[in-house]
């Protein structure tokens, strides 16, 4: 059996495993995984929190001593509804050209491509010339990594401990005019999320005139959050975006390509995106408190005083409001030039002439976080490389409905990590 072919039947029989989290149960994919990469030569530890949620770590020593390259994935998945798909989502069919399911793109893709590539390099007799090939594979990404990325990272740090990381975020390719782009996930932004609270005087809501109803107080501030827009704060990874498309602004990448500048647009500043409003509990008392939680998203390497300067600044003129925050983590990146950008290079080159790499910010954040936090010197970056659905095809797909990927890209991926690891290991 092939490359292709053993990391699509290896996606197949991941999408099969419901993996939905909340709960999780990861345990038994876990436990096939561990068993396939054991017999391919691999050292295998299952280490968890609990025992029904159990993160792998596998291990291929190389021949001297050198950098640890890891290949990470998680395995949990968000829930799907079978009644919206056109096809079972925990069936893992192969339907004309894609195999259909949860998973499928976010991100058992991924961990297919990755053990795959790993055991066939394995079996093939393969050992790094120079360090290790590390192959991770957690729980519970989805819901913030508390049982798996961070869990691992915080009490098993030498067992996962590595030089380069490569796990989700990018690759998709990317249409610009007559190129093809293939981005690189270099950082991610972090989330200082927050409250405003309004206040008034309670009432009863058939005399409003003789109460001070604070729900009314927060339309100014979701008005504003609608049509204003902070001054931009431009980080390393977007400006080398633009850098590299010889554009000098938003402005300049929005005549070029509209479409592209929207998944641009939030790598370049703060951003804000209200999504819940509370207030009274019966519907008969004017509230006499009214809160609007907003999800405010950080370019990497800012803080509390940059997201507070930024909320302040679309908030201008208004007042009567407290705010409060209720989560901060500063995001992060890695440098956008390593050896392990040149091995992507080199490896998208030979496989894609006339293509083109560039570094990308990812507007959310992925378990590389917890792995840039344990290891400071580590260099992460997501890559997923396609090429059969562009970024603005496969991204709907993604927590959606009939998620699928082409087979040809679980294959290209794979190809990608074997090239990857042997420019990295052999030298």
């Amino acid at each position: 059996m092939g490359l292709e072919e053993s990391a699509v039947e290896l996606l197949q029989r991941l999408i099969r495993h419901r993996t939905v989290n909340p709960p999780g149960d990861e345990r038994p994919l876990q436990e096939e995984l561990a068993a396939d990469l054991r017999d391919a030569g691999f050292e295998v530890e299952l280490a968890g929190r609990t025992e029904a949620r159990p993160n792998l770590v596998a291990r291929l020593r190389g021949r001297a001593e050198g950098p640890v390259l890891c290949l990470l994935s998680h395995c949990d998945t968000v829930l799907a509804d079978p009644g919206e798909w056109q096809r079972d989502p925990w069936g893992g069919d192969l339907h004309e050209g894609d195999v259909w399911g949860r998973g499928a793109q976010d991100m058992k893709s991924q961990t297919a491509a990755e053990v795959a590539a790993a055991i066939d390099l394995a079996r093939s007799g393969w050992r790094p010339a120079r360090g290790d090939l590390l192959v991770v594979c957690v729980v519970d990404e989805e819901t913030g990594g508390e049982e798996g990325a961070i869990w691992l990272t915080e009490t098993h740090p030498d067992l996962v401990r590595c030089d380069y990381l490569l796990n989700e975020g990018a690759g998709t390719v990317i249409p610009v005019g007559d190129e093809r782009v293939f981005g690189v996930c270099t950082a991610e932004k972090g989330v200082f999320r927050f409250t405003l609270t309004t206040h008034g005087a309670a009432g009863h809501a058939s005399m409003p005139n003789v109460a001070d109803n604070a729900l009314p107080k927060l339309a100014p501030l979701l008005q504003a959050f609608a049509e204003r827009r902070p001054q931009l704060d431009v980080t390393e990874a977007p400006q080398a975006l633009l850098d590299a498309f010889g554009l000098d602004g938003l402005e300049a990448l929005r005549e070029k390509d509209p479409a592209l500048a929207l998944f641009v647009e939030p790598m370049l500043s703060v951003t804000f995106a209200p999504t819940i409003v509370s207030a009274g509990e019966k519907i008969n008392v004017i509230p006499h408190r009214a809160f609007v939680k907003v999800d405010c998203r950080v370019p990497p390497g800012l803080g509390r005083d940059a997201a507070q300067r930024r909320i302040e600044e679309v908030l201008d003129g208004l007042d009567g409001y407290d705010l409060t925050f209720d989560e901060e983590v500063v995001g992060h990146g890695s440098p956008v030039d390593s050896p392990l950008m040149d091995a992507i290079r080199g490896w998208v080159a030979a496989e894609e002439p006339g293509a083109r790499v560039v570094p990308t910010m990812l507007p959310a954040y992925t378990d590389s976080r917890a792995f840039r936090d344990a290891f400071p010197d580590c260099v992460a970056y997501g890559f997923f490389p396609q090429r059969e659905r562009n970024l603005y095809e496969m991204w709907s797909m993604v927590h959606g409905k009939d998620e699928r990927i082409a087979v040809a890209d679980v294959g290209f991926a794979a190809r990608a990590y074997q090239a990857i690891a042997k420019e990295l290991l052999d030298g």
